[in-house]
């Protein structure tokens, strides 16, 4: 497993191929290392200003020799590739053409210009419309997999709908909502409340009464955190899930 100074030493590395690299005209790096938040199991992430992505991209991906790798397309021939090296430690590497690097939340330059303009952050606060109904929709399709005896399917939508539950409760206080991010960061008593309300959504075994079971509870959780939002939605919506 990688360590803190191995971490380290694989960023001051890959900064010194970025600014060898003919084609590379800027780099940045992100997240927990631009902040100075991150600790002892945090990744890497950095993005670079390139005039071919897409080549660029394959002669890092030789020269690191990762276990694996795969991309996360960004839009405009941008993409994130992400990389798992044989210590453990991910590398997220952007590769963007020039003109086109994308801010995700906290950032860093390293070397090259960036202007403000060219950027957007994904700290803007979530939707809590678009929360809600993502929720309502994986409740409505846990029933319909039940009913046609997809039970692995259903135990997906519980789970998902359950994800949705924590934004919404992250929502609430003002906390990160993506991939929980906010989570840890929540009141010690709405934690608590949290625990104690999504204890019962958990699917205990993959069969038609447990997953109705488990659906009730979500319906519940779901019902119970709405109303912090909008009481008069929960109403309208809580006699058609309970249908």
């Amino acid at each position: 497993m990688f360590t803190e100074a191995s971490r380290d030493q694989t960023l001051r590395a890959l900064i010194q191929r970025a600014e060898a690299d003919p084609d590379v005209s800027g780099a940045v790096l992100y997240g927990s290392t631009a902040s100075g938040a991150a600790d002892r199991w945090s990744d890497l992430d950095m993005g670079m200003t390139v005039r071919d992505p897409a080549a660029v991209a394959e002669r890092w991906t030789a020269a690191l020799d990762p276990v694996h790798h795969w991309d996360l397309a960004t839009g405009g021939g941008a993409f994130i590739r992400v990389f798992l090296l044989a210590d453990g430690l991910e590398i997220d590497l952007g590769f963007f053409p020039e003109g086109g690097l994308v801010q995700r939340g906290a950032w860093r330059p390293v070397f090259g210009d960036f202007e403000e303009s060219t950027a957007w952050k994904d700290s803007a606060p979530a939707d809590p419309r678009l929360t809600i109904g993502m929720a309502w929709h994986h409740l409505l399709h846990v029933r319909v997999c039940i009913e046609r005896g997809r039970l692995w399917q259903a135990e997906y939508w519980i789970g998902q709908t359950r994800a949705h539950l924590i934004a919404l409760v992250c929502l609430r206080f003002g906390l990160p909502t993506h991939y929980a991010k906010g989570a840890h960061l929540l009141p010690s008593d709405a934690s608590d409340a949290l625990a104690l309300v999504l204890a019962p959504t958990l699917v205990r075994s993959v069969d038609e009464a447990e997953l109705r079971r488990a659906l009730s509870a979500t319906i519940d959780a779901f019902d119970a955190e709405l109303r912090h939002h909008d009481p008069g939605l929960a109403d309208r919506l809580k006699p058609i899930l309970n249908s």
